[in-house]
């Protein structure tokens, strides 16, 4: 919840001349609802993608104050991130809503960015890789393979999220890859190479190039730093390698 659409017009003027030159890599701003517009507009001839950060379970009806995900992909939305640990934390989202809002998602068109990940409490408790497979589970239920290719996950320890705190490189890769083992017992090894795992815990300027050259992490979804133009730019810059 950050940035009007004044300052995300400042903001994405800013990043336009470089992230759009970005060849190798693909890049999307999820910006709040009110954004999206001015988003488009400033976006639309460059081959950066715009995003919602949350959608409605429902394709419409009496549900004052949401969004669907037809709404989204009419007003030029390719991609919605679904679960974040911010929506579990704070609005109660379980499992099944997640997987309910994912299949609205894909059933509107769009991409979703579906967000996995453990506590600290549950880390220490050795509980991540059986949380982080229900969690996997539970949002692919009755997804099919070919909707799964359009499905992109994001690994976000939630001790890692606006704390300071960053997963080790070797962590995020060993959470990433057991997210596309789940995925290739449930699919295949084909499915599972197709997938975009992204890792979402606090991922900056300074750690971008480390932690994106571990094997099984594809990208990053990228929280405060993206606010700063000089510090997306790095991390961008990072990924088109």
């Amino acid at each position: 919840m950050n940035k009007t659409p004044a300052e995300s017009k400042i903001l994405i003027e800013e990043l336009k001349p470089i992230i759009a030159k970005a060849k190798w890599c693909e890049t999307v701003l999820c910006v709040p609802f009110v954004d999206i517009p001015i988003a488009v507009r400033l976006l639309k001839d460059t081959r950066v993608a715009v995003g919602a950060q949350n959608l409605h379970q429902n394709e419409s009806g009496a549900f004052t104050g949401e969004v669907s995900g037809a709404m989204l992909k009419n007003a030029g939305c390719k991609y919605v991130i679904i679960g974040h640990s911010e929506r579990r934390q704070y609005f109660g989202e379980t499992d099944a809503l997640v997987n309910a809002k994912a299949h609205t998602a894909l059933n509107a068109g769009l991409r979703p960015i579906i967000c996995v990940g453990e506590s600290l409490e549950q880390r220490e408790m050795g509980l991540t890789m059986d949380l982080v497979s229900l969690q996997v589970k539970a949002a692919l239920a009755n997804v099919t393979v070919e909707q799964l290719r359009k499905v992109v996950f994001a690994y976000e320890p939630i001790w890692a999220i606006g704390t300071g705190k960053t997963a080790t490189s070797e962590q995020a890769a060993e959470v990433c890859e057991h997210i596309r083992t789940v995925i290739r017992k449930m699919y295949g090894a084909r499915a599972a190479r197709s997938v975009t795992i992204q890792y979402g815990g606090s991922m900056n300027a300074e750690n971008a190039s480390e932690l994106l050259a571990q094997q099984d992490v594809d990208g990053g979804l990228i929280g405060g730093a993206s606010l700063k133009a000089k510090d997306f730019i790095a991390i961008v810059n990072a990924a088109n390698q």
